[in-house]
């Protein structure tokens, strides 16, 4: 079967980002990528800072950050008074989950599709409290309807004190219901969290339709602000119950404020955060998009096609819109997550291309990103050169 063809580029895009034009940079879901325009309004602030510290902390830097919470929590569909920026997603899952005073009876349930640094931040709390943690299986071929029964199923009323879920699953590249996840918890009185790290920018989003409880998302992947921007997303009956993982001088004013300021953090990158929006919006929030998505299904269909991977057997999103995709490797290559490490690396270092190999349920699996800066040469270059590379090793 042949495979459609790419999306057109969007002219000049490539020329808004600083990558390194001799790597095929396709991973942008890790670390993302800063256009150049905000880098320089993140170095505007940087020298406004250092030009007189006492001034750019002690006069209106509160109001500055209310400011950029509201544009922030305007985009994504939230309150502002229950959005609170924070580091990253698994910040916030760190203060959701010290601010719930788990027991030794309680539980948190998440899925075997949770990302790795987060469910490390479970297990540490759990032993810290004495409560458990749990882990549902989501066969990767599972549709919306048989996730909702896994989860009904998998609830404990009385035990499950917190249901942890993915809007837009790392490892395995898949959107679940959560919004329907939020409505069977809510019919037990269980709380939810949804990690939404990979939300912002790449899928539409009403975060309050959602209902959860709790919804933390990162602005530094796909909404293009500096890394270290994410936003804490609470709903009001838990907003007062929430404590910062650092005391400081904004403590008797509450959440948001109290997680937002850290004393001499550097706020720049969060204040920079609406230009990245504003490129985004420059571009076309909707060209984006529809182009990414597009792009990296053709970046899967290529390179599964050079691995011998039928299309049916390539993973669909499970959702419009996504912009990352994966692929299955070889029986054997990857299984581990020190494997998938190893040959991320050898992939970056031998075919100067940058990708992220995950290991799920012994499977390794290639995952491949688009943005508005990759080309479908880039694709074709790693899917003429990957076979080989696995044949070696």
């Amino acid at each position: 079967m042949s495979v459609p063809p790419p999306p057109e580029p969007i002219p000049g895009a490539r020329l808004l980002f600083t990558l390194d034009p001799s790597v095929s940079y396709l991973n942008h879901g890790a670390f993302g990528a800063v256009p150049l325009g905000v880098q320089r309004t993140q170095q505007r602030l940087r020298d406004e800072m250092e030009a007189n510290p006492q001034r750019f902390f002690g006069q209106a830097l509160i109001d500055r950050l209310a400011h950029t919470r509201r544009h922030l929590a305007a985009f994504l569909g939230a309150d502002p008074e229950g959005t609170a920026l924070v580091g990253n997603t698994t910040t916030g899952v760190a203060v959701v989950l010290q601010s719930l005073g788990l027991r030794p009876d309680d539980e948190v349930l998440g899925t075997d599709h949770g990302y790795g640094a987060v469910n490390l931040s479970v297990a540490r709390e759990c032993r810290r409290t004495g409560a458990t943690t749990r882990s549902l299986h989501l066969p990767r071929s599972a549709n919306d309807a048989q996730i909702v029964e896994i989860v009904r199923a998998g609830i404990r009323p009385g035990r499950t004190r917190l249901l942890l879920v993915d809007q837009l699953t790392s490892a395995t590249a898949r959107v679940l219901p959560v919004a329907a996840l939020v409505a069977v918890a809510r019919e037990h009185g269980v709380p939810v969290l949804v990690d939404a790290a990979h939300v912002p920018g790449m899928l539409p989003v009403q975060v309050d339709a959602i209902g959860a409880d709790f919804w933390v998302g990162n602005l530094h992947k796909w909404g293009f602000a500096p890394r270290g921007t994410a936003v804490l997303v609470v709903a009001p009956p838990w907003r007062g119950r929430i404590e910062p993982l650092v005391v400081s001088w904004q403590q008797p004013s509450g959440f948001p404020g109290n997680v937002e300021w850290q004393a001499t953090l550097d706020y720049t990158g969060w204040l920079s955060a609406p230009a990245g929006l504003y490129t985004l919006r420059s571009l076309g929030v909707e060209r984006v998009r529809a182009h990414n998505a597009a792009l990296a299904a053709y970046g899967q269909r290529v390179v599964g096609a050079a691995l011998g991977v039928p299309p049916a057997d390539l993973p669909d999103p499970g959702g419009p819109g996504v912009a990352m995709r994966i692929v299955p490797l070889p029986p054997g290559v990857a299984g581990t997550l020190e494997e998938a490490g190893a040959l991320r690396t050898r992939i970056a270092d031998r075919l100067a291309t940058e990708v992220s190999v995950m290991a799920w349920h012994g499977q390794g699996w290639l995952r491949l990103c688009g943005q508005v800066y990759n080309t479908a040469d880039e694709y074709a270059r790693l899917a003429a050169r990957l076979p080989a590379l696995l044949a070696q090793d």
